[in-house]
């Protein structure tokens, strides 16, 4: 593991990740969240994408058809790939580069480095369509 892992507060993405993971794994679970500064935006962001996930898929079908198949895409790389759209689409006050570069740096703990570079390039694509600015 890097050395991020020993901090006592990962990041605010890598807990979306996570609470949208145990989510699909546990449906039926309430999802809690702890106390943290980020507290508001991990609620935002994981309500928000799995809220939206069809508007989410629809967007990422849209745009990027060619590019991935999400039937066959990596659980994990789907759940990052979506909460990042969640992002680009509706939290408009992040900067669409702090979007892409947390989500990137987040997926470290979960996926592999080609996974990475793929994530990269698709959101890095997705986000020059989704935000015109």
């Amino acid at each position: 593991m890097s050395s991020q892992s020993n901090k006592v507060n990962p990041s605010p993405r890598i807990r979306v990740i996570q609470k949208i993971y145990g989510h699909l794994m546990n449906p039926d679970e309430q999802i809690s969240y702890a106390k943290s500064q980020y507290k508001k935006f991990i609620k935002d962001v994981t309500e928000g994408t799995l809220e939206r996930k069809d508007l989410i898929e629809e967007t990422i079908i849209k745009h990027l058809d060619k590019d991935i198949n999400l039937e066959k895409t990596d659980k994990l790389l789907k759940i990052i790939l979506f909460s990042a759209v969640f992002e680009l689409i509706f939290k408009h006050n992040t900067p669409k580069k702090v979007v892409i570069s947390e989500y990137v740096r987040a997926s470290e703990f979960f996926l592999e480095k080609s996974q990475i570079s793929y994530l990269n390039a698709i959101l890095d694509k997705l986000s020059k369509l989704i935000r015109k600015e």
